[in-house]
């Protein structure tokens, strides 16, 4: 019997049935459009029955970006929903309290018949960063940007803007953050550029982004003091450029984003 945890996927087999796609058909595509990636997968009749049943809800992504290829639509449009994760607030037993999170997305895109775990999504790589933020001296908003070089070790992630690789030039940017499925959430800190603006002010705040489906982009927030204490915050975006942090490839994008 469907619950309502068990919403079949119309969406996706409207999709599949308009493209005239069997089930093993689409299976076969996500096979081909993977390997014509350089990002080979196992997608079967099995894990398309599954996503159409709604069993489950959310595909890893190398999954979803071989279903964009395919199919020709952002994963979004096709059905899907996007785990959350659900937050609790527990008395710790001391006077205070904590906070637990469970996913409100329980069904993997994982056939159940083979045994090994889902591999951890890996974000390491080259990736632009953009974020927007008013300036009260000037009165306007404008758009710092830079690329960085991610480093994962687990489900952390630390970041560093490759060298001349700013919108602002000399003013370097790093990241620290964790990985909690689709939740990013860590700390900020830049140092302006002695003869910019804001003459060598060091600035440094919070962020929380949230990982599209497709693993290539994370948008969220920052908050951060201001140099007159107050809060300030604004949007934040990481968009993927580049898996390899090789030499060459390092050159190639130190250089201010375009």
């Amino acid at each position: 019997m469907t619950t309502a945890e068990q919403v079949p996927n119309d969406t996706l087999r409207a999709v599949r049935i308009a493209l005239r796609l069997s089930q093993d058909d689409l299976a076969r595509e996500l096979r081909r459009a993977g390997e014509a990636a350089g990002e080979p997968n196992d997608a079967n009749k099995r894990l398309v029955q599954r996503w159409e049943s709604g069993i489950s809800r959310s595909p890893r992504p190398v999954y979803a970006r071989a279903l964009q290829l395919v199919t020709g639509r952002p994963v979004e449009a096709l059905g899907f929903a996007l785990p959350m994760p659900r937050l609790r607030v527990r008395d710790d037993g001391h006077g205070g309290h904590d906070v637990d999170a469970e996913a409100t997305e329980t069904g993997g895109d994982r056939d159940r018949s083979q045994p090994s775990p889902a591999p951890s999504p890996q974000y390491g790589g080259i990736w632009l960063s953009r974020y927007e933020y008013y300036s009260s001296g000037r009165g306007d908003t404008f758009t710092g940007a830079h690329h960085l070089v991610l480093v994962q070790h687990g489900n952390r992630i630390t970041g560093e803007s490759l060298p001349g690789a700013s919108a602002n030039p000399d003013s370097p940017l790093t990241l620290d953050v964790t990985v909690d499925r689709n939740v990013v959430t860590g700390t900020w800190t830049e140092q302006s550029a002695p003869d910019g603006y804001y003459a060598g002010a060091r600035y440094h705040g919070a962020l929380q982004l949230l990982v599209e489906p497709t693993g290539r982009r994370m948008t969220g927030k920052w908050i951060g003091f201001g140099k007159d204490f107050d809060i300030n915050s604004g949007p934040w975006e990481l968009v993927f450029q580049h898996s390899s942090t090789s030499k060459a490839t390092l050159e190639r994008y130190s250089r201010p984003p375009e």
